[in-house]
């Protein structure tokens, strides 16, 4: 009868154990689902990110088309003036002035161009770094999941054995 009585409370201490082991996978895998949420939701948000940056360098290269076309428009313009010598004097310095102008919005167009693209590069390169994150949670996810399948396998031998006794 001892002998029954102990069996019985090593089987309930063994019970309890794969119970708290249970508890424990749960929690794992339930934290496992919220940072995998997160980084889903970062994910989205880079991706945001990334139309916003397209959508910026899309329209610099507009600006700067515009831009060559007001230049073109420039030089048009000084053809004409040099009927006049005296007045196309003063306006070639004008004219020189809308170039300077014009140049330096090319070179900040550019700029931001440049810009966006390097924010491009930068965003490729944290979604390749959430992906990556993303794979090492669902393998842990995954090895979680197959730790309490295997907790599950075990308390039901140990319930089958403890029915056929």
């Amino acid at each position: 009868r001892k002998q029954l009585e102990m069996e019985t409370s090593r089987r309930e201490d063994a019970i309890e154990e794969l119970e708290n082991k249970l508890k424990e996978a749960k929690f794992l895998a339930s934290e496992a689902e919220r940072k995998y949420d997160e980084v889903y939701r970062k994910t989205n948000m880079l991706e945001t990110d990334l139309e916003k940056a397209l959508y910026r360098a899309d329209n610099s290269e507009d600006k700067i088309v515009e831009l060559e076309i007001e230049l073109k428009d420039v030089g048009d313009s000084m053809k004409a003036m040099e009927v006049s010598e005296e007045k196309a004097s003063q306006r070639e310095d004008i004219l020189k002035d809308q170039i300077r102008h014009l140049s330096a919005r090319l070179k900040e167009a550019e700029r931001r161009a440049e810009y966006g693209e390097m924010n491009v590069q930068r965003i490729h390169l944290s979604i390749d770094q959430l992906e990556d994150e993303l794979i090492l949670h669902k393998t842990k996810s995954k090895a979680i999941n197959d730790e309490l399948q295997q907790t599950f396998n075990d308390m039901s031998q140990l319930a089958n054995m403890t029915t056929s006794a």
